[in-house]
């Protein structure tokens, strides 16, 4: 089982397989890749032999047949034309000359199985596991910021350990490492680490230099760097490569490696059929469409280029009823005592499992007259849909994993390596179920359909209002509730005699609705933040003590917030430990007031106030002189290349002003910051903290203002005595 898959420039193919003595490569001069063409509209009577004479005289087309496959899941089994490509670079320029090679009007042929990734598509079509049959071994190598740019590094860590000195030190450097751990995964901070290292060992005459497995081939560039926009928030690319008989992660541009581990990456390799480097790289849905495309092609179900799914009609009514998302209870503002929180287990897959909810089935023509999907009127086909077939063995594994996680946990000497695998793998999972749902409803989906995402949320809503009925006829006031959790406190016009375990409680809901209602925590007091210049709660801002912990839960405050300084952060965690020991205001004004004190003393370590914010565009598509511009300006004049997409993390020096003296970056020498600016982060924070108690920033701000001219007043007294 090979881990990766190298493609050389004369079409051979090199299948590394992990052993105990070492990666082994296979070569193989027979593969050929394979895209369809299919008629649009079933009901044509076009015929696809004159296309298949055309590119049977394509001198980069190997073979054509036809051969019986399933346009789509509702499509039975027809004549499509199968095309062998000669190199797997030539499938999509291939694809696209089917309209001008076809005497077809466009828009009547489709092309499938067109945009595949490389690695994907051979493990797919030649029925390779890219699961890596041993243990892989990895090296990691990573350049400071400071280093970035510079067509020589000057420092590189190497296996953990700084290396500086010439290019030469430092090629030797990793040389030595990969003669001594031959790595299989080459873990590094950024992907222009490859390309550097040639670069330096041409210059520096080092003619023996190379990060490759297999002579005669260094390296490859896969992609260009790129810039793209995802749901408005902008996002960049960097460039990809590769390095024979070695997989690359690029820390700089990786998901699943960043929010798990290796161990999380290789569950989902075994899933995806995507080798460990593709895997690294891709998306959330675009591991969750290489699985559905693993279940298509086991259905011969051809996968389409373009998608190009109508939304079924709609009376009016319909579309105003079906364009709601999942159920939500309004928080009650303020401090509760006594909350206990409960979750239903992966809601929306479970929603799909056990309703059956799946593009293939959703609104079938065979029981249009059943009204399946409550307030929709949608029916939903008897038949099996290929989506519960995609995502029960991963709801499975997980439950699974969870629950030797827990048995792992109990035992009196935890083997830490066995539970970071397994929390890996539990979270790599967890971020497949969690975008199902919402593929579902996004256009470029290879199999979405936007009914599945109605009908999700039709389940969803009629669910939650299940358990709120049930849980407040036990004696139960809901607190809060958002899609698929919901909160509660005892009921105080309800005996505790009368009021019914939460457990037991549950356990019946579960039984009722078939998704496991489980209770996720208990709080001595949880606090709902209302909305900054509103009275209205915050849906997701929350924060609460969970008891017989020293823990506290925490969501969409400061401390949450990924561009939040640590100082800010650890002050405000601080404030709830007051808040949490005593319910008392003042004593959270009293922690305030002596974080700002050493603000302003300058005793605060520069180190804790960086800044993180992510840049949106180039320096010159600014219009406004903001913080960014000013980060921006200052890592140009230091020739640091930075993206749009990519973070920047500064410190403020002098809020006051406009150009990039009001910022340092974090890797420069600081020796001052704006206290002023940094205190009103702080009151900021604070507010968060204290708004359930109804302290908003003004009053916090004359609070602070009339300790101060307290304190100035007593000190005057001590002058004059």
């Amino acid at each position: 089982m090979p881990f990766s898959i190298d493609f050389l420039d004369d079409g051979r193919i090199l299948e590394w397989e992990a052993t105990a003595d070492g990666a082994v490569a296979t070569e193989r001069d027979d593969y050929t890749p394979r895209f369809y063409v299919a008629v649009r509209d079933p009901t044509s009577d076009l015929d696809l032999t004159t296309l298949q004479s055309v590119y049977d005289q394509h001198p980069d087309i190997v073979a054509t047949e036809m051969v019986a496959r399933r346009p789509g899941f509702r499509r039975d089994e027809e004549p499509v034309l199968a095309v062998d490509v000669a190199h797997i670079d030539r499938v999509t320029s291939l694809a696209r000359q089917t309209r001008q090679l076809s005497a077809y009007p466009v828009g009547d042929l489709a092309c499938f199985n067109v945009d595949f990734s490389r690695e994907f598509r051979y493990c797919l079509e030649t029925g390779v596991d890219p699961t890596p049959a041993s243990e892989l071994s990895t090296l990691r190598l990573s350049v400071p910021v400071t280093e970035t740019s510079n067509d020589v590094y000057g420092e590189l860590s190497v296996a953990g350990d700084t290396v500086t000195g010439s290019a030469t030190d430092i090629l030797t450097a990793v040389q030595e490492a990969l003669k001594a751990h031959d790595p299989d995964v080459l873990v590094c901070s950024t992907s222009e680490i490859v390309p550097t290292l040639y670069e330096m060992a041409t210059a520096a005459g080092v003619d023996d230099f190379s990060l490759s497995r297999w002579p005669d081939v260094d390296y490859q560039q896969l992609a260009s760097r790129s810039t793209y926009s995802s749901y408005g928030r902008v996002g960049h690319s960097p460039a990809r490569y590769n390095v024979p008989g070695r997989a690359i992660i690029d820390e700089s541009n990786t998901f699943f490696y960043g929010e798990t581990n290796l161990d999380g990456v290789l569950d989902l390799v075994s899933r995806s059929k995507k080798p460990v480097q593709e895997l690294a790289w891709a998306s959330i849905g675009n591991v969750l469409t290489a699985i559905q495309i693993c279940e298509a092609h086991d259905r011969s179900v051809l996968v389409p280029w373009n998608s190009w799914r109508h939304e079924f009609y709609k009376p009016m009514g319909t579309l105003h009823d079906a364009d709601r998302g999942g159920f939500i209870f309004a928080p009650e503002v303020g401090l509760h005592d006594n909350v206990h929180e409960l979750d239903f287990s992966s809601l929306y897959p479970n929603i799909i499992c056990t309703r059956n909810v799946s593009p293939d089935v959703i609104r079938c023509d065979c029981h249009s007259d059943r009204d399946d999907v409550p307030g929709l009127g949608y029916s939903i086909c008897d038949d099996r849909g290929y989506l519960v077939d995609v995502l029960q063995p991963i709801i499975d594994a997980r439950d699974e994993i969870k629950a030797a996680i827990r048995r792992e946990q109990e035992r009196d000497d935890p083997d830490e390596d066995r539970l970071a695998e397994l929390e890996g793998r539990s979270g790599a999972l967890k971020w497949i179920l969690v975008a199902c749902f919402g593929y579902q409803g996004f256009s470029n989906a290879k199999f979405g359909r936007i009914e599945c995402h109605e009908a999700i949320n039709a389940f969803a809503r009629e669910i939650l209002l299940t358990a709120k009925q049930q849980l407040e006829a036990g004696g139960w006031q809901v607190v809060h509730g958002i899609v698929d959790s919901i909160w509660v406190t005892p009921d105080p016009d309800v005996d505790d005699d009368d009021r019914e375990d939460l457990k037991t409680l549950a356990t019946e809901i579960t039984e009722r609705v078939e998704i496991r209602l489980e209770h996720e925590a208990h709080y001595d007091w949880v606090a709902f933040v209302p909305q900054r210049e509103s009275d209205a709660g915050a849906l997701t801002k929350y924060f609460g003590k969970v008891a017989g912990d020293d823990d506290f839960k925490i969501r969409g405050i400061e401390a949450r917030q990924r561009s939040t300084p640590q100082f800010i952060e650890d002050v405000q965690r601080d404030c709830l430990e007051r808040l949490d020991a005593t319910r008392s205001p003042d004593a959270v004004l009293d922690c305030l007031q002596d974080a700002i004190k050493r603000l302003h003393a300058g005793t605060v370590r520069v180190e804790q106030l960086v800044e993180r914010n992510r840049v949106s565009k180039p320096l010159e598509g600014y219009t406004q002189n903001t913080q960014n511009v000013a980060a921006l300006k200052r890592a140009r004049e230091q020739d640091l290349a930075v993206h749009p997409g990519q973070d920047l993390e500064y410190v403020v020096v002098d809020d006051e002003k406009n150009s990039r003296e009001r910022v340092a970056l974090a890797h420069e020498e600081i020796e001052s910051y704006d206290a002023s600016y940094y205190e009103i982060q702080l009151v900021r924070a604070v507010e968060s903290v204290l708004l359930p108690l109804g302290w908003d920033r003004t009053e916090i701000q004359r609070e602070i203002a009339e300790t101060r001219e307290t304190n100035l007043a007593a000190f005057a007294e001590v002058e004059r005595t």
